[in-house]
């Protein structure tokens, strides 16, 4: 497997990313676990290391690598004990920062991209709604034209980085009454007037910052526009198939963590007399399970594979993220179970790791969305294709 698809120069990246992440990391975990903020100091390690650059231009400061750095990335950012602070750093990198690169102008990229890579800048991807969900069509945020300004009005939730973030990428209707075809892309400043972030308690990713933004009679210059007018709705598609692999990638990671903490821990527990890697219903469930993730590990790297040659790989990218994410669930229960009674207790990792690992069928698209994504694609041959060019 990774001789197929990770060269020499990807493994001394992942070598040195690990060796980073336990060293600058791991020692602050339960602290931001704890308090829900990630310090800020963190992420201009991250930028001065150029993590935040990986896939993205040398002028603006990145490294311009191909997306196997990028799973490297994800892969040992599960390995760090908290799928939030792993969320905070992805989202930045890959959610807010592919608008910036994909859709924004030269001064947009200065100001903001080159920042955002460089670690000084921290970006949020503001598109979910609280009445919208998963239904990105149905959103109520509205940007009214006015002279050489827009005035932006309504909320988003589920923001993940909201509070921290620097700048918001906001997508607001422009024409409402026209559906999906009346979105455009914003890049709002986070400090301006007529904007407020409410911190959202959560159930797991307890590190990582998710807010509700309320957007009151905000307003931004008309330069601010990213893209073409109208065209929102196709941006974002256009950028879904990345972030559906990402959390495709997620998931098998955090399942392979699993997994190898649970292995460990079962071959130093002793029951009647022996350890309980020994007892063969225990060991047939953990194969079934490393069996699976093994498959979504495979197909999620051939699909990583396709996107990198520039194909649209909307439909494995679907696949891939609603597959992933049920096996990293059943997969870490089925570990904490392994635990017997210490599963159950916050000082071992699979309690915090079963909080986390739940967020993965809903964030980026519920796995009913994305079931009825494929049914439209498998029974009625919907043939989905790039709405912008790249």
């Amino acid at each position: 497997m990774d001789s197929v698809y990770f060269t020499e120069e990807h493994q001394l990246f992942r070598e040195s990313l690990r060796d980073f992440l336990q060293k600058e990391v791991v020692p602050h975990i339960e602290k931001w676990e704890k308090t829900g903020t990630i310090e800020r100091f963190i992420w201009k390690k991250f930028g001065e290391m150029g993590f935040f650059g990986l896939r993205y231009p040398e002028v603006y400061g990145g490294l311009n690598l191909d997306l196997f750095y990028t799973v490297v990335f994800l892969e040992e950012l599960q390995k760090v004990k908290s799928s939030g602070f792993a969320a905070a750093m992805w989202a930045h990198a890959y959610l807010a920062m592919t608008h910036l690169n994909a859709e924004g102008s030269e001064r947009i990229k200065q100001d903001y991209l080159a920042p955002s890579i460089s670690g000084d800048k921290i970006g949020a991807l503001c598109i979910t709604e609280p009445f919208g969900g998963s239904d990105v069509a149905g959103m109520r945020t509205t940007a009214v034209k006015k002279g050489d300004s827009y005035i932006i009005n309504g909320s988003k939730t589920f923001i993940t980085n909201g509070v921290y973030a620097d700048y918001y990428v906001v997508a607001a209707k422009t024409t409402p009454d026209i559906g999906n075809k009346g979105i455009s892309m914003f890049l709002v400043d986070a400090n301006l007037k007529g904007i407020t972030a409410t911190k959202l308690d959560k159930l797991g990713w307890r590190a990582s910052d998710t807010a509700e933004i309320a957007f009151d009679n905000v307003e931004i210059p008309a330069e601010n526009l990213m893209g073409e007018e109208g065209k929102g709705f196709p941006y974002i598609m256009q950028h879904f198939a990345l972030e559906r692999l990402i959390m495709a990638i997620n998931a098998h990671a955090r399942s392979e963590y699993a997994l190898e903490y649970t292995i460990d821990y079962m071959s130093k527990r002793e029951a009647f007399g022996t350890t309980i890697d020994k007892f063969q219903a225990l060991r047939h469930t953990i194969v079934e399970h490393a069996t699976d993730v093994e498959h979504c590990k495979i197909f999620n790297y051939a699909a990583v594979a396709r996107l990198d040659k520039g194909e649209y790989v909307v439909k494995e990218a679907t696949m891939a993220k609603l597959k992933s994410t049920k096996v990293a669930d059943e997969t870490i229960y089925s570990c904490l179970q392994m635990l017997g009674g210490y599963g159950y207790m916050e000082e071992y990792p699979l309690a915090r790791l079963l909080r986390d690992s739940r967020l993965g069928p809903i964030g980026g698209g519920t796995s009913e969305i994305l079931k009825e994504i494929l049914s439209k694609m498998i029974f009625d041959k919907q043939n989905y294709q790039p709405a912008v060019k790249p």
